[in-house]
């Protein structure tokens, strides 16, 4: 389980104006064992910042982030080891292949060469990875890229998964694909989290959506919850509400 608190996150204006910019300002959720939550925003709003203070890669100025109960700012290494990341950068190795890339990451986990092997099988059946598993990385399409950046993140079976804009760039097969993963990860009681500026996505996926504009969460709830709280039937018009409203729904 991984619990935001009161997140907030500035950085220095440019220009002639040096107003520090407001990226995140009090942002706090929960994202619950065998749910899959999404965060919901336009472009901008604030999800990718939201996401790299959730594994550590940037401090909060304010509030604090807890997984699986450890306190980020007080162990991060191990709180590590809880979370498997695919960040909005999926820089993979192009001169090793892709199960080198994996294998590499799981050297760096500490993890023993049979159970590397063992978990890399698994995760390119799930994945649909096995008819580019030894293939050199660079050219790979998009798609490929993608696949192992996440089979990379999670090939130390992390109780925790965060997606930043996991199928940004894919084609439609291969996004039905990885929903189909995310589906799975979700039954193993895994808690998922992903950033999304994309309705549809969103409405297929998650149990739970926080909705993020201007870097302030504006609501958040189920999609039932987010349809009753606007008195829309249609979750894409209750967004567009919800994105210029300041009321919350805590559920």
């Amino acid at each position: 389980m991984i619990v935001a608190e009161h997140l907030r996150k500035t950085f220095p204006g440019r220009g002639k104006d040096k107003t520090p910019v407001v990226a995140v300002d009090d942002v706090g959720f929960t994202a619950r064992d065998g749910e899959i939550t999404g965060l919901l925003g336009p472009n901008g709003a604030g999800k990718t910042t939201t996401l790299r203070m959730l594994y550590t890669l940037m401090a909060p100025e304010s509030g604090r982030v807890l997984v699986d109960g450890i306190d980020v700012a007080s162990d991060a290494a191990r709180v590590r080891r809880h979370l498997g990341v695919l960040p909005d950068a999926r820089g993979v190795y192009k001169r090793l292949t892709a199960r080198e890339n994996i294998d590499y990451f799981g050297r760096l986990h500490g993890m023993a060469p049979a159970e590397i092997a063992a978990r890399t099988g698994k995760l390119a059946q799930a994945l649909q990875m096995e008819d580019f598993l030894d293939r050199a990385t660079e050219g790979f399409s998009q798609g490929q890229r993608t696949k192992t950046a996440i089979a990379r993140a999670l090939v130390h079976d992390p109780k925790n998964v965060i997606l930043d804009e996991p199928t940004n760039g894919l084609d439609v097969m291969t996004t039905r694909g990885l929903r189909g993963f995310l589906q799975e990860l979700r039954a193993e009681g895994r808690c998922v989290i992903f950033s999304s500026h994309i309705m549809q996505e969103v409405a297929a996926l998650c149990d739970r959506i926080v909705i993020i504009a201007s870097g302030r969460v504006t609501a958040q709830g189920t999609p039932d919850e987010l349809r009753t709280l606007t008195g829309e039937t249609n979750l894409e018009d209750a967004f567009v509400k919800l994105i210029g409203s300041e009321e919350g729904l805590h559920a």
